[in-house]
């Protein structure tokens, strides 16, 4: 096992596909039969709807087909295209895995003066941008990890805002800590956001707070009890985004089957 993989096991927790962490975080991946050349097609829920892709969703039905096929390298099928996941393992358990996300458009976000409002804060340190890699996820740049922990967001006034991951972080170097409210999509608060953490790297590499290629290290989800990490890097340059990756551990911890008619 790697000393990275060493260094983020058992971290982070929020979306797999399963029982406990699907009721916590209201988010679940439901796998099934590829249509291309994928290991399975992934379908994603939240209260409020289905979501082309997400996160936590993907790893952690990559951590269950790892686990059950004894492969580690999975291709999953999902509403944005084919993610590919490379695992990681400690004996024969999956500890980490790495997915290599959709790779985001971008554009300013025009409702910034509101969202500013409903966050309580006074202003952001870097544009307010919205990425969308099959959710639609706006950055707010706070000055201290004390500001991110301090926010206490308006969730009706952020509802009125639509169908978007609000995401307050701040940091330097390769340690980073982040919230993320998405109201309108049944989540007062996430512990951990998988598709937020590679649209996180990018924005601070187009920024300049950190090196393309530079992995950082998220913190998130202390505020709510559940702390977590993921790891998040870019590959390209002022011509283009060519990778986006986002790294983090997940434990299964339960099973059943569905019998359907």
């Amino acid at each position: 096992m790697s000393s990275r993989t060493r260094r983020s096991r058992g971290t982070s927790s929020a979306c797999s596909p399963t029982p406990a962490s699907s009721r916590e975080t209201r988010c679940s991946g439901w796998p099934g039969s590829p249509e291309g050349d994928g290991d399975a097609r992934v379908r994603i829920f939240t209260p409020a709807g289905e979501l082309p892709f997400a996160g936590h969703p993907t790893l952690g039905t990559a951590f269950v087909l790892g686990e059950s096929r004894r492969i580690d390298d999975v291709r999953l099928e999902t509403g944005k295209g084919m993610v590919p996941v490379r695992l990681e393992r400690a004996g024969s358990r999956v500890v980490f895995g790495r997915m290599r996300q959709p790779i985001p458009t971008i554009e300013p976000y025009e409702r910034d003066a509101e969202l500013l409002g409903a966050l309580g804060v006074e202003r952001s340190e870097l544009p307010v941008e919205l990425y969308d890699n099959g959710v639609r996820h706006v950055y707010v740049a706070l000055g201290s990890d004390e500001a991110v922990a301090a926010v206490r967001p308006d969730g009706r006034r952020l509802v009125e805002l639509g169908d978007i991951g609000v995401n307050c972080f701040a940091g330097a170097g390769d340690r980073w800590k982040t919230r993320m409210f998405a109201s309108s999509l049944g989540l007062s608060e996430d512990p951990a956001t998988g598709s937020a953490a590679g649209p996180l790297a990018l924005h601070l590499a187009r920024h300049g707070r950190i090196e393309w290629g530079q992995e950082i290290e998220i913190r998130q989800g202390v505020e709510i009890g559940r702390p977590s990490k993921l790891y998040a890097r870019v590959e390209g340059g002022a011509d283009g985004v060519e990778l986006v990756e986002v790294g983090g551990s997940g434990v299964i911890v339960a099973r059943g089957r569905f019998e359907l008619p």
